[in-house]
Order: structure tokens, then C-alpha cells, then sequence
């Protein structure tokens, strides 16, 4: 039976349903799983879990939000922050997520709030390449680069090839940029 009974902290109580849906979420993909499920996994009505998110795209947006916050601090703490390295780590950590990835494309379509997050996004990586690339390029290339970043590691995920070529593509990438 759900412990909507009990009085927990309202924040500690959001955060549990949030855990419960990147949870089934990742495991299960964001169309296969219903507030229903999320609510059981959370222990919670789903009344409950409507009473925190407005809808499942709200709650797929406070998932993204806690993912990137966790990729933002693992990058902020990195010894290496090269071109390449960072290159490696969006396509790794993006392709271990790719079923989120797939829901964020596919949701923007139809749910301002995760189209709104993917445009978010978006400026962020190109701010997070932006910063790695060397402050001596042309502002017209370093903005295509960044374009151009955000749109092979998208391929990346949806077509996950070979980690050997992955890599190849980083070392030309930081090759192009002059930071190999």
C-alpha cells in the first residue's frame, strides 16, 4: 500500500518519484512505462505523483534535469577537458541514455516543455564545446563546430557505431580543432 498516509518531506518525496521514473525510464523506455508504475515504484499514489508533475513530460523533463546536473559536475571535476576527451564523454554518457534520448525527440515533437528542454540543452552543449575549443578560432567556425559536435554525437546515439570508430571520430574532431 502506498505511504501516502505518512508525512514525509515534500522534497524528499518528489525526489523518490523522480529516482522511480529515471529508474524505469532507462531500463524501460519512457513510452513503455506508466505514471501508474512510476507511482508503485515510488510508493505513492498516482494522485500523488500528479500532484508534483503536471504530466509524464514534466516528469521526464525533472528526470533530464537531474541527469544533466550529474553530467555537468562530472565535467566540471574532469583533469582532461580536451576537445576530444569531452567529445568522448557526451557520446558515452548520451549513448548509455539513448532510450531518454529517443523519448526527448520524439516528445519535443508534440510537448513544449521537453521541446523546450531539448532546445536548452542544445545551448548548453554548444556553451560546454564552446569553452573547450581554443579562444584563437574564427567565431563563425567555432559556431559551426559546436553545430556541428551536437549533431555527430545525436548520430552517435541513435546509430551506436563500433566504439572504435567513435573514438576515430574524436581524435579528427580534436584534430581539426588543433587540440590533439
Amino acid at each position: 500500500m502506498p505511504r501516502n498516509r505518512r508525512a514525509r518531506d515534500r522534497d524528499e518525496k518528489r525526489g523518490e518519484i523522480v529516482a522511480a521514473a529515471r529508474e524505469l525510464f532507462i531500463a524501460e523506455g519512457y513510452a513503455d512505462v506508466s505514471v501508474a508504475r512510476i507511482a508503485r515504484r515510488a510508493d505513492v499514489t498516482s494522485t500523488t505523483v500528479y500532484w508534483y508533475f503536471t504530466d509524464k513530460d514534466e516528469l521526464l523533463v525533472a528526470v533530464l534535469d537531474e541527469l544533466l546536473e550529474s553530467a555537468l559536475a562530472e565535467i566540471g571535476s574532469l583533469d582532461d577537458s580536451s576537445i576530444e576527451h569531452l567529445f568522448l564523454l557526451a557520446a558515452t554518457r548520451l549513448t548509455e541514455l539513448g532510450s531518454l534520448v529517443d523519448a526527448v525527440h520524439t516528445r519535443r515533437l508534440s510537448s513544449p516543455a521537453v521541446d523546450e528542454w531539448h532546445d536548452n540543452f542544445h545551448g548548453l552543449a554548444e556553451t560546454v564545446t564552446r569553452a573547450a575549443l581554443p579562444s584563437t578560432m574564427d567565431a563563425d567556425r567555432v559556431d559551426a563546430l559546436c553545430r556541428m559536435m551536437t549533431f555527430v554525437i545525436e548520430g552517435i546515439v541513435t546509430h551506436r557505431p563500433p566504439d572504435a570508430a567513435v573514438r576515430e571520430m574524436a581524435s579528427t574532431l580534436a584534430a581539426m580543432v588543433g587540440d590533439s
